[in-house]
């Protein structure tokens, strides 16, 4: 090797210099940090800037207030099928994940239907957005809930290089260290793994911040995706005294919100948001990290008797019913994306959009896009993010909730534009909605508007085929029970 060939003159280094310092922040401005923070049965309405009127949440509304704001995003109506397709930007009926994990084992025998088939694990044949930024050099790392399957199926299997508790359970048995324990789901034992060395009083959505914190300051400078998935503020609703202390001398009549110790862990997540935003604003990743809020579905509206409660969880309104149904209570979602040169300040977005939308839009930093083969249901909403008054070559959303949950029987939905259809399945029954003029969904036009019904429920019908979607079964054996009406 000749030595010589090594020597550089001063103005020779100085231009290698600069020029690999162009290459760095060029490939910075390549690779963004990704931090998508999503929030677990909070409601549409929950938030302060979305209209709440007890909760506080000042860091979620200042980032809200950096960023854009969609007043009509979308998930699926419970928790694992949200996550699948906000994961694998494919609708959670095509990945055949229709209802939360626990319950695709087995479901109730004394209604008119069995409920349709759902996986309890999102198979390994599926391209994860963890897999795909992995595989472009990115640092993935889940932090809090996976609720996608058993062991052989954890994040690490699909695309996360850290896992941090992650399990197939979607609910801790408490909020409180060491995060453990039986009774509140029969004698099942759970836990909360990868926490230890905590102390009697932590708080789970405090400790989980602690660990996406860490992420953050070990990842150094190769760029990383923190899918930070808190627990909160779903059951079991347990919240710090100080906190609930402080709601309960907020409470007042007229308030749609009235639970105290809901708002309590509202104000904890929104507290990890702002810990959040200032560590990258201490170590001077902001200019350089899309931040995105969002949340997995509707509120609860039940109440968490378990925990000694009789007030309702949350309260949706003006949205109609919550968790579970496919009214708009149990599927719009609060979603606030900022991306630094990219999302303008302040901006509100009307147009709907859905949570898959983020796999195809984050997707676009890995500089390969999906096989034009596969099948593609969700979009790039990147013309979106930088002109929120846009539309997208979209003109209908489709929902589908096979099952049973107290706020509903086994449903279909379609979304087109200003109209909603609902198809309930154990009678056929169709409900018609204009969500323009009735967005809580109050005046049913089925009746009414008899083209427009045939229409959707077409689409509806053809779009099941299309993505071949599992449908609950009759039950023979429902009207020879006596018990049955």
């Amino acid at each position: 090797m000749n030595h010589g060939s090594f020597r550089r003159s001063p103005r020779t280094l100085l231009i290698g210099l600069f020029a690999t310092g162009l290459f760095v922040l060029a490939a910075q401005a390549a690779a963004p940090n990704i931090v998508l923070i999503l929030a677990d049965d909070l409601g549409w309405s929950d938030l302060g800037c979305y209209g709440a009127d007890l909760h506080e949440t000042p860091h979620i509304d200042q980032l809200a207030r950096e960023g854009v704001r969609f007043t009509q995003a979308y998930a699926m109506s419970v928790c694992s099928p949200s996550r699948a397709s906000l994961l694998t930007g494919k609708h959670a009926a095509r990945v055949h994940i229709t209802i939360w994990s626990e319950g695709s084992r087995e479901g109730p025998t004394d209604r008119p239907l069995f409920q349709a088939d759902s996986l309890h694990d999102l198979p390994h044949t599926e391209t994860t957005l963890a897999s795909r930024l992995h595989d472009a050099g990115y640092l993935t790392a889940l932090v809090g809930k996976w609720h996608l399957g058993d062991a052989d199926h954890f994040p690490e299997t699909h695309g996360f290089d850290v896992n941090i508790g992650g399990t197939h359970w979607g609910a801790p048995q408490t909020y409180w260290w060491p995060y453990r324990g039986r009774g509140r789901f029969g004698n099942e034992f759970r836990y909360v793994p990868h926490l230890e060395f905590g102390h009697p009083g932590e708080y789970l959505t405090d400790r989980l911040t602690n660990e996406a914190l860490r992420i953050i300051d070990q990842a150094g400078d190769q760029p990383f995706f923190l899918y930070l998935a808190h627990h909160a503020p779903h059951t079991p609703i347990e919240a710090k005294a100080a906190d609930v202390d402080h709601f309960e001398a907020k409470l007042k009549p007229g308030l749609h919100h009235r639970n105290a110790v809901y708002a309590a862990m509202v104000r904890s997540l929104d507290e990890s948001v702002g810990r959040v935003m200032e560590r990258l604003d201490e170590r001077g990743l902001s200019r350089n990290t899309i931040v995105i809020f969002a949340s997995d579905n509707g509120g609860y509206i039940g109440t968490d008797r378990k925990s000694g409660q009789s007030v309702p969880v949350t309260d949706n309104a003006p949205l109609r019913s919550g968790k579970g149904s496919l009214y708009e209570g149990g599927i719009r979602v609060p979603l606030i994306v900022r991306w630094p040169d990219v999302t303008p300040r302040e901006a509100v977005c009307r147009e709907p959009v859905v949570l898959m939308d983020l796999f195809h839009t984050l997707g676009r930093l890995t500089q390969t896009s999906p096989s034009p083969t596969l099948p593609r249901d969700g979009l790039d909403l990147l013309s979106l993010l930088r002109k929120p008054s846009g539309t997208l070559d979209r003109d209908a959303l489709f929902f589908h909730y096979p099952h049973y949950y107290p706020t509903t029987t086994p449903v279909g939905a379609v979304r087109a534009r200003d109209w909603k259809l609902l198809e309930y399945f154990e009678d056929n029954r169709i409900e018609l909605y204009n969500l323009a003029t009735d967005p809580g969904e109050q005046t049913d036009l089925a009746g009414q508007e008899p083209d427009k019904v045939e229409e959707l429920r077409q689409r509806l019908h053809d779009w099941r085929t299309s993505v071949q979607a599992a449908m609950p079964k009759p039950n023979p054996g429902f009207h020879k029970s006596p018990a049955s009406p």
